[in-house]
């Protein structure tokens, strides 16, 4: 199965010039979305917990997190979480953004996969690695949904496994 066939391109969303690239259709379908789920497994088996990006990641995450009985921490976006929190600022493709995590989310030393829906331009990833490492957090792995390489994000990660199910060039 082909996860691409799942994901349509909506152009100049969120404004103008911006290629968005619409999970919905692969969230509605059962098969597909059973499938990205299992790839993502495969790929996070020996974590101590997974940390997963503000919002669209929290879908599928959440489920893997569950079947693998591992802890799911979530970065939010600035405001979102009712305790104390660590904050970073990133740089988006079209603006900027701060994500939060508990200062308590995160034990020294523990074994952490990072997951988001798209990899872009790197900088909310890189924001997000940067916040489980002050927390004491090793991070072991980052997956994406998504890879939009010809921006080149990948460069922000240099240093950690990185992997995407779906690549566009």
């Amino acid at each position: 199965m082909d996860l691409a066939d799942y994901i349509y391109d909506v152009p100049d969303f969120p404004e103008k010039g911006v290629m968005f690239r619409d999970i919905t259709p692969l969230l509605s379908n059962p098969e597909a979305f059973s499938y990205c789920i299992e790839l993502m497994i495969e790929s996070v088996k020996w974590a101590d917990c997974i940390v997963a990006l503000d919002a669209r990641g929290f879908i599928f995450w959440a489920v893997v997190a569950e079947r693998l009985g591992l802890p799911f921490i979530p970065v939010r976006k600035s405001g979102k979480l009712p305790r104390e929190t660590l904050s970073e600022t990133y740089s988006l493709e079209y603006g900027k953004n701060t994500f939060e995590i508990h200062t308590d989310a995160i034990q020294a030393g523990q074994k952490v996969v990072l997951i988001d829906d798209v990899l872009a331009t790197g900088g909310s990833m890189r924001s997000a690695c940067n916040l489980v490492e002050r927390l004491g957090g090793v991070v072991f792995r980052v997956i994406f949904l998504m890879e939009l390489v010809f921006l080149s994000g990948a460069d922000q990660l240099v240093g950690y496994e990185k992997k995407s199910l779906v690549m566009y060039n």
